[in-house]
C-alpha cells in the first residue's frame, strides 16, 4: 500500500479551489446545481474607505451571510439593518427562501434576533467561555421587490 503524504499547504493556493471543485462534482445528481453567487455590500466614509459591509454568498435558495461589520463611529444610525435589509432584498431577487447565518455570544445576537433571525444551534465552549450561534430565518415571508 502506498502511503501519500499529507502536507500543509498555501490557503491562497490551488487546494481550495479543488476540494470545492471535489466537493460539487460528488454532488448526488437529484440535486440541483449550487447556483453560488457571491454577495459583498459596502459602507463607504467621506474619504472613500470601507467603513462596514457585509459579505456572503446565495446558493441552493439560502442566504448565506459570512461577516456583516459597521465601525463604532458609525453604530446606531442603521447602516447595520440597512445593509442587512439590501443583502435579504439581494437574496430574494436571486429567489432566496432563507438566509442562515453565524455569530458570537459577544457579537451581534439581539441585532439578529431583531431582524427575524432565530437561533437553530448553539456550540458552546467556543471560544473558551462563549458560545457560537447559528441564526436562520425565513424570507419566504417577505414582500418580493422588483429587480
Amino acid at each position: 500500500m502506498t502511503t501519500n503524504p499529507i502536507t500543509v499547504e498555501d490557503a491562497a493556493g490551488e487546494v481550495p479551489e479543488r476540494v470545492r471543485r471535489g466537493i460539487r462534482e460528488a454532488d448526488p445528481a437529484e440535486v440541483r446545481p449550487r447556483d453560488w453567487e457571491a454577495l459583498c455590500l459596502a459602507v463607504r466614509d467621506g474619504d472613500g474607505a470601507v467603513a462596514g459591509g457585509l459579505y456572503g454568498a446565495t446558493s441552493w435558495g439560502w442566504l448565506m451571510i459570512d461577516g456583516l461589520w459597521v465601525d463604532g463611529a458609525l453604530r446606531g444610525q442603521g447602516y447595520g439593518s440597512r445593509l442587512l435589509a439590501e443583502a435579504e432584498a439581494i437574496a430574494l431577487r436571486r429567489g432566496c427562501r432563507g438566509a442562515w447565518l453565524g455569530t458570537f455570544d459577544f457579537q451581534a445576537r439581539e441585532f439578529y434576533e431583531r431582524h427575524g433571525y432565530r437561533v437553530f444551534a448553539e456550540l458552546p465552549g467556543f471560544p473558551a467561555g462563549h458560545s457560537h450561534f447559528h441564526l436562520k430565518k425565513d424570507l419566504s415571508a417577505l414582500p418580493r421587490l422588483p429587480g
